[in-house]
């Protein structure tokens, strides 16, 4: 019998094993979705709204033990966790609050009588979710999906199987129509079988590049919506004019969430010259202050990554980067066993070529790129086949308003701090980073139907 197998990465021992959904599981529940559905869709948004409030009140109230699955399945250090769910909370009760309006239909002026444009639900939208936050990932697709009208399945990452099974009961116990949300307990493999199926009308995912590369092309085979947001290698500019101190520290800040485990932490730090020595000693004692430990410890700022097969890809990109000339000023070295931790880590005088210019290092490892100006710095930011986020650091305010207006490639420019989601703002990402947008009102736009009404 074919399992899917959750392990506390902090000590290595096994949590809980679960049993795979055979196909016939699959069905029933792709079929129990899209008759919810049928009269999910039958309620005014306005109806629908107290739903999606009272998942946020459960939230609230079951923060600590959802915030402690969190950490025991992936890592997570337990403050990280606690804020991911409260953050869960926040876009379920904006998009109850805000759906109306955002769906309102828009009368528009023709030969007609009468014309209008009405947006509908699509029906059964397909949800491939990752581990590193794994309620806020299917939050942020569910609240928006949900109050438009539309049914949720949700293929989690095997390793956060407990937080899948939780955040169906959650639902569940919102009082949402049985099956609305629904979980599907599966390997990858299997995604392309659920993706044909013709109840369901769309996938979003989050992941790695490789994974949307295939789901999109399988979803495209079969004519159906996709939303991508892929991974990211953020880069952050330090002009000459910026504040040092802070800079150091955000970016120390943003390098280590969830222990470097975020499509859009920062990842490529790109000083001008004639800061970057003075930037680099700076960030190089933000980072050494970090300390590894136990993610249920309230002293320990990071704790392990989610896998060891990650720690090995990531120590064998570090080892690459310092092969081809990188220079290692802080960490570099895995230490021994329990637990899949790594060290805060920076690499200097990292140039094209290196894995850790060319790739996204999913883990508390920091590339210093040196620029000769802020020109040089722009190019060597946009020298990158992600495009999901960018910060630039200035005093300057209109400049760096400027330059992350119009020179950065990405999705999601930020000037003096950190990149982050805000339900209020959409988010997403371009180039290999993926397409389509998340959150605000392009977010809950992404999986409805954009229908013209005309009457003569």
């Amino acid at each position: 019998m074919e399992t899917l197998q959750s392990i506390n990465p902090a000590t290595d021992t096994p949590i809980a094993t679960y049993t795979v959904m055979p196909p016939l599981e699959v069905e029933s529940r792709i079929q129990e979705a899209h008759k919810a559905f049928l009269e999910w869709r039958q309620l005014s948004i306005a109806d629908r709204a107290p739903f999606l409030v009272r998942v946020a009140d459960l939230l609230d109230q079951k923060r600590n033990e959802l915030a402690r699955l969190i950490t025991l399945e992936m890592g997570k250090i337990l403050s990280e966790a606690e804020a991911e769910v409260a953050k869960c909370s926040w876009v379920c009760r904006h998009y109850a609050e805000q759906a109306e309006a955002f769906l309102a239909p828009e009368r528009i002026t023709t030969d007609a009588v009468l014309s209008y444009v009405t947006y509908q639900p699509l029906g059964v939208i397909l949800a491939v979710m990752p581990w590193n936050f794994p309620f806020w990932q299917v939050f942020r697709f569910a609240a928006p999906a949900l109050m438009a009208g539309n049914a949720g399945l949700l293929k989690h990452a095997s390793n956060v199987t407990g937080c899948s099974r939780a955040i169906e009961s959650i639902f569940s116990e919102a009082g949402l129509p049985q099956g609305l949300f629904a979980h599907l307990a599966i390997p990858g493999s299997r995604v392309s079988g659920v993706i044909e199926h013709p109840l369901v009308k769309a996938v979003t995912l989050t992941g790695s590049e490789s994974a949307g590369s295939a789901v999109a092309a399988h979803a495209g085979k079969h004519i159906k919506k996709t939303v991508l947001e892929l991974g990211g290698s953020d880069a952050y500019l330090i002009l000459e004019d910026a504040d040092l101190d802070m800079a150091a520290e955000v970016c120390a800040f943003s390098r280590l969430l969830n222990a470097g485990q975020s499509c859009i932490g920062a990842k490529r730090f790109i000083p001008v010259a004639s800061v970057h020595d003075e930037f680099l000693k700076r960030f190089r004692d933000q980072m050494a202050k970090a300390m590894m430990g136990d993610p249920f410890d309230r002293t320990a700022d990071l704790g392990p990554l989610a896998r060891h097969d990650l720690r090995v890809q990531l120590h064998q990109q570090v080892q690459d980067s310092i092969q081809k000339g990188a220079h290692c000023v802080l960490g570099g070295m895995p230490p021994s066993p329990p637990g899949a931790f790594y060290p805060p880590t920076i690499l200097s005088e990292v140039t094209k070529g290196m894995p850790a210019y060319e790739e996204e290092l999913f883990g508390p490892v920091a590339a210093v790129i040196r620029a000769r100006d802020e020109q040089h710095a722009i190019q060597l930011a946009n020298d990158s086949r992600f495009g999901l986020g960018s910060a630039v650091f200035t005093q300057d305010l209109d400049r760096g308003e400027r330059i992350a207006s119009r020179h950065l490639e990405a999705g999601s420019s930020f000037v003096n701090t950190f990149v982050r989601s805000d339900p209020r703002l959409p988010f997403g990402g371009i180039k290999v980073s993926g397409y389509g947008r998340e959150l605000s009102r392009f977010g809950i736009l992404e999986f409805v139907n954009v229908k013209t009404v005309y009457v003569a």
